[in-house]
């Protein structure tokens, strides 16, 4: 898409905007130096050479002198993004992981949302792209199925514009106002994954206002292996379990069906050793009820995954979404154990920030 200039991109804002809306108002002047500065954060590895998120935020249609790109490299994501928050100028800061290929139009979509005083985050979903590979085609139509509950809508364009929470957003393509995350000090640097997710818990306790958009998403390609999907899983899994720990919420309980079922699942095998529940053919048959239950609601899964991906897409994912639950529900149990990390404890985190200009890169000072 060709760049607007500031008149032009004025204008197209200026008949998004009601009227009676100051920024609305504002936006229509044509002035570029009236528009809110943006800042993109973007977390990446100290010996990463080209970072995707870094160049596509460059072709972002929007007043070169109104963006400003961070690059903080660094081994501790939370820290990174901390530290980049911290150094940031501009009102709105928006985060991408450096994988993230978000569309031209992003920023003049979400101007629409922040108009609204009340609105302090925007996210959307992280779409896997159309020409990644097979194997990659099927883990993200395994990451938008009802495998991942209302998170699937942070891998599939889900429904509309609307007020949402933690379970729909996520941080590879989140916007929020500068102001709140500093009033909130940032991310917790003892989370990691779901730090975002108990800031984002945080801001809605406070009355904040949390809006998903279906079409504000990036393309980001999922893991490239089965091994790192099935780590994923675990690691999302240990996650939440540390985010309960840490900031516990009503919103969580849902996430304890996954580990709920493992212990369903693996129960019976250890049972079986037993005499009396070996030879009790009303007592198995009870217990298979519920997974008979369970199997039909996947297959139902599956058959509803065919009009996006296709019959064998959709075959293959059939066992992926049972993996899905008991992996995650492994890494859950996992993280209701694990030692967790003082806040304080990654501060001496070694991160060093980049400012990316439309000329180049060159280290902030």
């Amino acid at each position: 898409m060709a760049r607007l200039g500031p008149a032009g991109f004025a204008l197209l804002v200026g008949h998004q905007f009601p009227l009676g809306n100051s920024l609305g108002k504002t936006l229509a002047c044509g002035v570029s130096d009236t528009l809110p500065s943006v800042t993109i954060i973007i977390p990446a590895r100290p010996d990463e050479p080209e970072v995707q998120a870094a160049t596509a935020a460059r072709q972002l249609d929007y007043p070169a002198d109104k963006l400003e790109i961070i690059l903080a490299r660094g081994k501790q994501p939370s820290v990174q993004r901390n530290t980049a928050l911290r150094a940031a100028k501009g009102e709105i800061i928006y985060f991408l992981d450096d994988d993230s290929i978000p569309q031209s139009d992003n920023l003049r979509r979400a101007l629409k949302h922040f108009a609204d005083s009340e609105v302090q985050m925007l996210g959307g979903p992280n779409l896997c792209p159309p020409n990644a590979p097979e194997l990659e085609q099927i883990f993200g139509l395994v990451l938008s199925s009802f495998a991942f509950g209302p998170s699937r809508a942070r891998y599939a364009k889900v429904g509309t514009p609307r007020p949402s929470s933690e379970k729909e957003l996520i941080l590879c393509n989140l916007m929020a106002r500068r102001d709140v995350l500093l009033k909130h000090g940032g991310f917790n640097e003892a989370l990691y994954p779901n730090e975002e997710n108990a800031l984002m818990d945080e801001i809605q306790k406070e009355g904040g206002k949390l809006i998903y958009d279906p079409d504000f998403f990036v393309h980001r390609r999922p893991r490239r292996t089965l091994g790192a999907f099935c780590r994923m899983l675990r690691t999302y899994g240990r996650g939440r379990a540390e985010q309960f720990r840490q900031t516990p919420t009503f919103g969580s309980a849902l996430n304890f069906a996954p580990p709920l079922f493992l212990v369903y699942v693996v129960t019976p095998l250890a049972a079986w050793l037993i005499p009396f529940v070996r030879s009790a053919e009303w007592l198995r048959g009870l217990y298979f009820l519920p997974l008979l239950f369970y199997g039909i609601a996947v297959l139902g899964q599956t058959i509803a995954l065919v009009p996006a991906g296709g019959f064998v897409r959709a075959l293959c994912a059939l066992p992926l979404i049972v993996l899905t639950h008991l992996l995650y529900g492994y890494g859950f149990w996992r993280g209701l154990f694990t030692k967790l990390k003082p806040p304080g404890e990654r501060s001496n985190v070694t991160v060093k920030l980049e400012t990316i200009s439309f000329g180049g890169a060159h280290p902030s000072p």
